[in-house]
């Protein structure tokens, strides 16, 4: 399933920060912060899907990520070799590797990182 921007966006500081209230939430906006509600009816919707859980402390919600970040970064990836390459990672292994801009240090370590799969399997 995939997340709006705006429920992505908290679910990267839920990541981060493993346990928040809604407060903390509302905090890790840049001025000028949404509404209480607007950010409630975000945090709503990731419950309803199934991505935040939460504890009951008194009239407090305690919310924590039930998905793992890198879980739902990889079905996202699959999803867009998928769509975008055919669902060939060799194809998209190819447009990373030229079309990124990436360095000669950083394709060096891809490199190592290709090798080091390699020695594993």
């Amino acid at each position: 399933m995939k997340l709006t921007t705006a429920e992505e966006q908290l679910m990267q500081y839920v990541w981060q920060h493993k346990k928040v209230v809604l407060k903390d939430l509302i905090d890790s906006y840049p001025d000028p912060k949404p509404a209480k509600t607007t950010v409630a009816t975000t945090i709503k919707k990731l419950t309803e899907k199934g991505f935040v859980g939460y504890d009951e402390i008194g009239n407090t919600r305690l919310y924590y990520a039930i998905i793992k970040k890198e879980n739902y970064f990889s079905k996202q990836m699959k999803n867009m070799i998928k769509q975008f390459f055919d669902n060939s990672t060799t194809q998209f292994a190819s447009f990373f590797a030229k079309d990124a801009s990436l360095t000669k240090e950083e394709l060096q370590k891809l490199r190592d990182l290709i090798d080091d799969e390699l020695k594993q399997k």
